[in-house]
């Protein structure tokens, strides 16, 4: 691995700095071992990110969007010119296999690369003004300072979805990468340098105070707006300690991804979709399948093929050859799985294949029949490499136990009736619908969710509309 894209400190104002002299480890999830020790930048650090990104906007927000799409095109150019040595630190910090890490390296490029020609298309309007004396202009201007808070699973791309736009439009960043997973982030900053982005417009701060340093961004005047991924919970705390200050929020929180197979369904195909939506990352990915719902006519058949697909799955080390599953991020992880697992076995789910906790590092790939509502997986996110299959007999059974969530990300269903298909499509309460297709996020479309999956869009054109305020101007007097 190129050490220098290995850093233990905050980047702030365009330097690495430290404050005071508290550390924590990250630590590989596969074995436990150290990959670096890291300084706790904590509260302090993240108040001085938000006093540089400050500063710093005002020339930012000044530069032509040609002259920024420069830059970000040159930070484009880096990420995949390192693809090799940011995939091993991600597989390294957060455990998923190599390929699925070099595949995020891929995607994560994309949003950086698609901005930097969308920051060049953000236009306004004339209005015809309803006087002959006046003329109606409106204008988009970037917010100003934002804060990106982003998860483990996936340490760069979820950086990059968010501060691609941000940065195009004007704004200057502030990432806060869980403490899980920070090198990946650090690489980034490392690689902004290089790309010519200026002090200030893009810092990055760590520490494992993740409670205080998200107060700290929620409560300050000079943030402006906040795009966070993660858990329901955490985003309900950000969106009420930031009521004071009225800032703008982005929430992609959490889900309870349902699968539909239909009877007139390809099953090949949605055994396809199934195994890439619901074991990729061993399960921990926010828009992994939680419930598959199947058509009493093809159950047994789906299930059979779906058992023999799992049964092929190779558990490891994510820097080994051949590994399609690796470690849960940590041992509470295992443990929440392994309850999920004996909650269904109590209530009589069929444990198909798997169902075990190997050790304290790695989950058995998991297929429970016959599950239920009273399930607990029902209602909560698995967040692990575990399939829970439901019946169902009618189309509006199925669209019935789909919406029978307070969660609204992703969801997914196979059926070869065209008409089927946007009725379906249609009734089903999520921000994404993937209709014969299990892997549906690009930089192209609009990422996000509704209810309790929270609010605002990533990706596509409609991704960068959150980092611009509406400036209406009224000329008058004009003849």
């Amino acid at each position: 691995m190129k050490q220098d894209l290995i850093f233990d400190r905050s980047y702030v104002n365009g330097e690495w700095t430290t404050e005071g002299t508290a550390t924590f480890e990250v630590t590989n999830p596969a074995n436990g071992e150290k990959v670096a020790t890291v300084a706790d930048g904590g509260v302090t650090i993240t108040e001085k990110a938000i006093s540089a990104a400050h500063k710093a906007f005002g020339s930012w927000s000044k530069k032509t969007a040609k002259y920024r799409s420069a830059i970000l095109e040159k930070f484009n150019d880096l990420i995949l010119e390192n693809t090799d040595e940011l995939a091993r630190i991600m597989t390294l910090e957060c455990g998923k296999p190599l390929v699925e890490s070099k595949g995020e390296v891929a995607y994560g490029a994309s949003f950086i690369k698609w901005f930097a020609e969308e920051g060049k298309r953000v236009y306004g309007d004339v209005i015809p003004a309803p006087t002959e004396d006046r003329r109606i202009v409106v204008i988009k201007q970037p917010i100003g300072v934002i804060a990106a808070i982003t998860p483990w699973n996936f340490p760069l791309a979820m950086i990059t979805r968010k501060i691609g736009p941000a940065l195009a439009a004007g704004c200057t960043v502030i990432v806060r990468p869980t403490y899980e997973s920070p090198l990946t982030a650090l690489a980034l900053a490392h690689l902004a340098e290089k790309a010519g982005f200026p002090a200030g417009v893009v810092n990055v701060v760590v520490g494992k105070d993740s409670a205080g340093m998200g107060k700290a961004i929620c409560e300050s005047d000079l943030v402006k707006k906040i795009s966070f991924t993660g858990s329901t919970r955490i985003g309900q705390v950000l969106m009420a300690q930031s009521v004071s200050t009225m800032k703008k929020l982005s929430l992609e929180l959490g889900g309870n991804a349902p699968f539909i197979v239909f009877e007139d369904a390809n099953i090949d195909k949605a055994i396809e979709g199934a195994m890439v939506s619901k074991y990729r990352n061993a399960g921990q990915t926010c828009v992994c399948v939680n419930r598959i719902l199947v058509h009493e006519k093809v159950y047994d058949e789906f299930t059979s093929k779906l058992t023999k697909a799992v049964s092929q799955l190779k558990v490891g080390n994510g820097l080994d050859t051949g590994v399609n599953i690796g470690p849960m991020i940590n041992t509470a992880a295992v443990k929440k799985t392994t309850m999920f697992v004996e909650d269904a076995k109590q209530k009589g789910g069929d444990i198909l294949i798997g169902g075990k906790a190997i050790d304290n590092c790695f989950f058995e790939p998991t297929v429970i029949g016959n599950a239920t509502k009273d399930m607990k997986f029902s209602s909560e996110e698995i967040f692990g490499p575990v399939a829970a299959i439901y019946k169902f007999s009618t189309d509006e059974e199925a669209i019935q136990m789909a919406n029978d969530t307070i969660y609204g990300l992703a969801s997914y269903f196979y059926s070869q009736n065209v008409a089927r298909c946007w009725k379906v499509a249609e009734a089903l309460e999520y921000g994404m619908v993937g209709i014969n297709e299990g892997l549906i996020s690009t930089e192209v479309a609009p990422f996000g969710g509704v209810k309790y999956s929270g609010h605002g869009r990533e990706g596509s054109k409609y991704g960068i509309e959150d980092y611009l305020e509406i400036k209406y101007m009224c000329f008058g007097n004009v003849i």
